[in-house]
């Protein structure tokens, strides 16, 4: 199977994490299936995802609860909690979101944790299809320093390639477009009381093997980031879109910081391998959040950081996971998630890079192939200012027609120079042919 067949153009959709946390529920699942099928489906936004601890009945924030009981299969399989996703009460797991989710044209994805529940090891389930229990393959020195549901899996033992083959052909069988693995693109654990930090390359060449046997063509997805660079063959290679941040939240200090990661990071983009930049946090975010003691709340992000940002992911050609409530999305944060101009920079650029750093000005520069170039302009210091870039440094010579792509309005023409003004930390982006 061709991994990168399944995410020709970056993945764009919604995940329930910077709204409900570990929370969210069936019906809220739903009404933003709905929601997005109604008004979001036709500018490319397909998936919807349920993030972390779906499995937790008693779930309520983005706190986890250390060792709660958790919904499991006699295979040590995690399954839906009925009380949060009653149709999953018949054992049918999300076959039903799943399918209502289709029947509307769009995508279903889930969060999982790497590795086999700590419960199941307790238990010593038998691993299905599988002469290896889980006490077998479970490697009860890999765990998570944040998150108490699961040990790592040892990929030297046989068991761990069965335990993942087992869970693929379950949500296979659900009907699962996306996983996203978390705990896995960087391992953050935990030895004597001492944090430390690795690769997890090991499960996920377990989770690939597992994907390709599947039957069914499944997105896979990594967290949490900052990815390590010098793993760039190997994730290429294995999955299609990982994390190269920590979670992202509503502030001008994460916008600044992926900057850098995306200029690091950009020689790596082609059809099928994305760097990822993280969840979208515009409008109505953390419903049930309590995320660096912020509760429920508008992104605080200014208008101009949240073009900034949106322009930024998409010339970098970054996976698009909105974070919102979308039901009371408000006209603006509509009008910013809609602008098909700016959204088909992730379907036809390519070659984005970064082309000039100043103190006051970031620029980058994509092109198609029918001879446009994309240039954005990001103004990252703390007042208006105006700036005249010559073509030369654009890499650029002759005349232009300039095409504000945020404004959807022809700008004239330009040569020599191009002269541009913006409000603090905002963005600007032009189409030049």
């Amino acid at each position: 199977m061709n991994k990168n067949a399944c995410a020709q153009t970056p993945p764009m959709g919604w995940n329930s994490w910077d709204c409900y946390g570990a929370s969210v529920t069936e019906q809220e699942l739903r009404q933003n299936i709905d929601y997005m099928a109604e008004h979001l489906k036709s500018h490319g936004w397909e998936y919807i995802v349920c993030d972390i601890q779906w499995y937790e009945p008693t779930a309520n924030s983005s706190h986890y609860h250390k060792f709660a009981d958790l919904c499991m299969d006699e295979y040590g399989r995690l399954c839906p909690a009925p009380n949060r996703f009653p149709s999953a009460a018949d054992g049918s797991g999300f076959t039903k979101i799943a399918a209502y989710a289709h029947e509307k044209g769009l995508k279903f994805g889930i969060h999982i944790m790497r590795g086999i529940p700590r419960q199941a090891v307790s238990q010593n389930v038998k691993i299905k299809n599988s002469i290896y229990t889980a006490r077998e393959a479970a490697h009860p020195s890999s765990i998570c320093c944040w998150n108490t549901d699961m040990y790592g899996l040892d990929a030297t033992k046989p068991g761990a390639q069965d335990y993942y083959d087992s869970i693929l052909e379950l949500y296979a069988s659900w009907g699962v477009d996306l996983i996203k693995v978390d705990d896995i693109c960087v391992k953050y654990g935990q030895i004597n009381n001492e944090s430390t930090l690795a690769y997890g390359g090991d499960e996920i060449q377990l989770l690939r093997h597992a994907i390709d046997k599947c039957g069914r063509p499944v997105v896979l997805s990594l967290s949490p980031g900052p990815a390590m660079v010098e793993q760039a063959e190997h994730l290429r290679k294995n999955a299609n879109m990982w994390r190269i941040t920590n979670d992202l939240w509503d502030s001008w200090e994460n916008i600044m910081e992926m900057f850098a990661r995306c200029h690091q990071w950009s020689p790596y983009v082609s059809e099928g391998c994305y760097p990822d930049c993280d969840m979208l946090p515009v409008g109505h975010i953390s419903i049930r959040g309590c995320e660096h003691g912020l509760g429920e709340r508008q992104s605080r992000l200014s208008r101009a950081e949240q073009r900034t940002m949106f322009t930024l992911w998409c010339i970098f050609r970054s996976p698009m996971m909105l974070g919102c409530e979308l039901t009371d999305m408000d006209e603006w944060t509509k009008s910013l998630v809609t602008n098909d101009d700016v959204l088909g920079l992730l379907k036809k650029s390519r070659n984005a890079r970064q082309i000039l750093r100043t103190y006051d000005l970031i620029v980058w520069k994509a092109e198609d192939n029918e001879n446009n170039s994309y240039i954005a302009f990001f103004n990252i210091t703390n007042w208006k200012e105006t700036f005249r870039i010559s073509l030369e440094q654009l890499e650029l010579e002759g005349r232009y027609c300039v095409y504000d792509m945020w404004r959807q309005a022809e700008c004239g023409d330009c040569e020599g120079s191009l002269s541009v003004s913006l409000d603090s930390h905002d963005a600007v982006l032009y189409r030049l042919n």
